[in-house]
């Protein structure tokens, strides 16, 4: 994939905004509710409410400025600490995490979570309780041994990574490594949530189409595997969706532990 014609999210950047309208908005041209919402909320909601992923300290290695994928999580850690590749993504967030004027409405995906959850809170208060969650949103560079330098992260009791591997990957080599580099942010017996897409080329964001690392199950699986991560859970939705804005096969939402 070194020749794509593609740009890289990790390179060249893009609008996190216009992103967030055509991927995860409740805008009625708005094509993946079931993908890039629903389902993911779903299975994470399933899989929190199960009980033995806890603790003190998440981190969140995402994609974009997306928060969905939170809301179940900030129930069971103390602390959730956000990490961005880029300061463009860290500047739409936190127009969410401060309430400002603007910013994205997630408001659809607080009504969801609170329907999967049968949680009777009013929408305000689980967003606050979220932004309340996250003490920390930085910037960090993936290339570097410690990628928050000058600042050490303390060891995490889970990292959720969605939609980030296959924006930055090259091929399975680089695949590997950061998955090696997740680790080490891992307690022992630390626990990993993959969000992803199989079978993707590419994404589109306004006019601009991302490079995406092609991988498969077969492929994903091996790579936890050798890198001292036991799969508990590995959930697959095929796409239904018709559009050419991305060509993926179908969303995963996997769930594994670090070996002790």
């Amino acid at each position: 994939m070194g020749s794509s014609p593609y740009k890289r999210y990790n390179i060249h950047g893009f609008d996190s905004r216009e992103l967030l309208e055509k991927y995860m908005s409740d805008k009625p041209e708005m094509a993946f509710q079931e993908d890039s919402l629903i389902f993911p909320m779903e299975n994470l909601a399933k899989t929190f409410k199960i009980g033995h992923i806890r603790g003190d300290v998440l981190i969140d290695l995402s994609s974009t400025s997306m928060i969905h994928h939170l809301y179940a999580a900030c129930e069971f850690f103390k602390h959730i600490i956000v990490l961005k590749i880029s300061d463009r993504c860290i500047m739409e967030l936190k127009r969410w995490l401060d309430s400002r004027t603007g910013a994205f409405n997630w408001g659809h995906a607080t009504q969801l979570h609170m329907e999967l959850e049968g949680n009777s809170d009013e929408l305000q208060d689980k967003e606050e309780k979220v932004r309340s969650a996250i003490p920390q949103v930085m910037i960090c560079d993936l290339e570097k041994e410690n990628m928050t330098a000058p600042i050490v992260l303390p060891p995490a009791d889970c990292i959720i990574s969605a939609w980030l591997l296959e924006a930055i990957c090259k091929d399975q080599d680089d695949y590997i490594r950061y998955l090696r580099k997740f680790s080490r942010l891992l307690k022992p017996g630390g626990h990993l949530i993959l969000i992803g897409s199989l079978e993707i080329s590419y994404y589109t964001v306004e006019k601009d189409k991302f490079h995406a690392f092609t991988y498969d199950e077969e492929f994903v699986r091996k790579a936890l595997a050798g890198e001292g991560f036991v799969v508990d859970d590995f959930k697959v939705k095929e796409r239904t969706i018709v559009t050419d804005l991305t060509d993926y096969r179908a969303i995963i939402v996997i769930a594994a532990h670090k070996e002790e």
